[in-house]
């Protein structure tokens, strides 16, 4: 697996072919969406729709959209904060780790999540956070198979939600 980093051109908009590719990503975690609210309606998301969502997160200082490939594949997508909006807090977050649901149990979500981490640690970081949907259990058991540690509970920032935010040491 390799990452690649995301970049818009100019106009901002994705090539057609990307689009696709990041839709059906999308399209095939319906459960999450449904849990998260992220999208109007996680059965019918569109293009436009994923558009927009990574051009807003791109417009964030300091963030980066990772696609995930394997084989040529496109297999899972991380957004990371290399800052987060709060002063206080000095960690970098993953935003977002999504492994297509066809290809999930083959521990491409593991590998995406290591290499997140190594890009961190050749930043020079020590630790990283990123925040569960308390509503999303079986993501507080991946993020704590892979030693994230409870660290607070809190409302996320853009919805509102409830979420158990969780810390990693990097060293």
């Amino acid at each position: 697996m390799f990452l690649e980093p995301l970049t818009l051109p100019p106009d901002r908009g994705l090539p057609g072919e990307l689009l696709t590719e990041l839709t059906a990503l999308h399209a095939s975690q319906r459960d999450f969406h449904a849990l998260s609210g992220d999208f109007p309606d996680p059965d019918d998301i569109r293009p436009e729709q994923v558009a927009t969502a990574l051009a807003d997160e791109l417009a964030a200082p300091d963030a980066e959209v990772l696609l995930a490939r394997s084989e040529g594949r496109l297999v899972g997508i991380a957004i990371t904060l290399a800052h987060h909006p709060d002063p206080a807090d000095p960690d970098p977050w993953i935003g977002l780790l999504m492994i297509d649901a066809g290809a999930q149990r083959h521990g491409y979500g593991r590998r995406l999540a290591s290499l997140v981490e190594d890009r961190f640690r050749a930043a020079g970081r020590t630790a990283v956070r990123l925040a569960v949907l308390g509503n999303n259990p079986g993501g507080l058991a991946f993020w704590t198979a892979l030693g994230y540690r409870h660290l607070a509970h809190r409302r996320d920032r853009h919805m509102g939600r409830p979420c158990v935010v969780l810390r990693k040491r990097l060293d």
